[in-house]
């Protein structure tokens, strides 16, 4: 399996994380996104839609979005829980990520990191639904170890990845010590070193 990724991308290395934590043998393949290699014949003929992660496999079957190959990556593991209840639980999450967190807290982290804007220059709605996410998750986890239960799942891998670096795109953690507490656990859980 090849998986084609930006490093510096928060949703490619999900994958990666899952497949180190199952221990599935994988190639990673860089791309450099802000380069446009998501954007040659070659990788369009891949994923049209010219995005990573794409995952390819030996047989020639691609697969593209983050929360859809993490998903199928960790079938059959103890990523995604036995129940039925919990697996949707954990489902629910692995949506709002995608609609309701990562296109404002990653947002803001690439245009302070990447673009090199100022925070004053963000855009404010932007900003405000961030802390709107992390409010909605600092009040699920004052009651909750993790997303879907009290055992790590695809939830917490899903929303690790931007929320560990959520300060890189001004929002400070200061004030929410679930989620600290619970960066610390995932990222245990998942082996990782402590974020910069």
């Amino acid at each position: 399996m090849k998986i084609f990724g930006d490093s510096n991308s928060g949703n490619c290395l999900k994958v990666k994380w899952v497949c180190d934590k199952l221990a599935l043998p994988y190639r990673w393949i860089e791309i450099d996104t802000r380069k446009g290699e998501t954007r040659t014949p070659q990788f369009l003929a891949m994923n049209g839609a010219g995005q990573v992660p794409t995952i390819a496999f030996d047989d020639g079957r691609t697969l593209a979005q983050s929360n859809a190959i993490i998903r199928y990556l960790a079938r059959d593991s103890a990523l995604i829980p036995r129940d039925a209840f919990a697996a949707a639980k954990m489902d629910e999450w692995l949506f709002w990520e995608q609609y309701s967190h990562e296109p404002y807290i990653a947002v803001c982290r690439f245009q302070l990191v990447y673009l090199g804007k100022e925070a004053s220059e963000l855009d404010p709605d932007k900003v405000k639904r961030g802390h709107a996410a992390l409010d909605c998750m600092e009040q699920h986890l004052a009651a909750k170890r993790f997303f879907a239960g009290e055992v790590a799942s695809l939830a917490d891998v899903s929303l690790l990845a931007y929320t560990r670096l959520a300060h890189e795109g001004g929002f400070d953690l200061g004030r929410y010590a679930a989620i600290r507490r619970w960066i610390a656990d995932t990222e245990a859980f998942l082996g990782l070193p402590p974020a910069r």
